[in-house]
């Protein structure tokens, strides 16, 4: 579980209701019409704006700026070299049952292709081409949070538009005007509070996520490859730790040691 994604959300509400309670009331910041226009409509335009498809998969999208599980890449890499080691010793063979137990479809993928003896550039080919889509649909996901953190807040502004016409409807009562102007800026301040605290930052985290997915794929790519071609554990390692920065490098050396 990610817990920053948590803390972010409880201490980012907290401060603003507590902002609100220090020179206000809270009730006064709580207005339903004002909470469907801005609300309903970011979620109406982003029905139009995505397929249905994309639509139905946005809670579990969503679900991963909580939830999210991944091999470190210094324990990935010793996953791959063990399997270095034991396709030196043993033969590419015996990765045979290691590819039904890796939990990384993806992993499993590549060494079912190595030990059935695919060509090097056909398993490289193929790894690339499910890599891509797999950016591709981790872009989709993202870009439904990035529209909806764009649109909340011009939802905001339809709906201070809207309050401000009601109110110059009723300039003849001067005590209407105040609570008017009130009511018609708490959907700019639903606009802004839902677009920055919620939808732009689950976008960035779920583009976080995808860079971090892309490049433990990546790693696994090149690990596959390494071993197919027979290269020495050793060396499998020195290629993998290149992706990674020169601190984690270290750790896995102390680690290793």
């Amino acid at each position: 579980m990610d817990i920053t994604t948590i803390v972010g959300l409880i201490a980012g509400f907290t401060l603003i209701i507590m902002g609100i309670l220090n020179g206000g009331v809270l009730s006064s910041f709580i207005d339903t019409p004002s909470m469907l226009i801005t609300v309903g409509g970011t979620l109406s335009s982003t029905l139009i704006n995505h397929p249905l498809q994309t639509i139905v998969g946005m809670v579990s999208v969503g679900l991963k700026a909580f939830m999210y599980k991944s091999l470190p890449p210094v324990e990935l890499i010793e996953t791959i070299v063990g399997f270095a080691e034991t396709a030196r010793r043993e033969g590419i063979l015996a990765l045979e049952q290691a590819a039904g137990e890796v939990e990384d479809p993806f992993m499993g993928t590549g060494i079912r292709l190595a030990v059935d003896g695919t060509e090097p550039e056909l398993i490289q080919t193929i790894l690339e081409t499910e890599l891509a889509f797999i950016e591709e649909r981790h872009k989709a996901g993202a870009s439904i949070f990035t529209y909806m953190g764009s649109a909340g807040p011009a939802f905001g502004m339809i709906g201070t538009l809207v309050g401000l016409v009601n109110m110059l409807q009723n300039l003849d009562d001067p005590s209407a005007i105040g609570p008017g102007m009130a009511t018609a800026l708490i959907t700019t301040f639903y606009g802004a509070v839902i677009a920055n605290l919620i939808f732009i930052p689950f976008a960035g985290k779920l583009s976080i996520r995808s860079a971090e997915e892309i490049l433990a794929k990546r790693m696994i790519m090149e690990g596959i490859m390494s071993i197919q071609s027979g290269d020495n554990p050793r060396i499998v390692e020195q290629k993998l730790n290149t992706f990674i920065a020169p601190k984690l490098r270290q750790v896995a050396d102390d680690e290793g040691e």
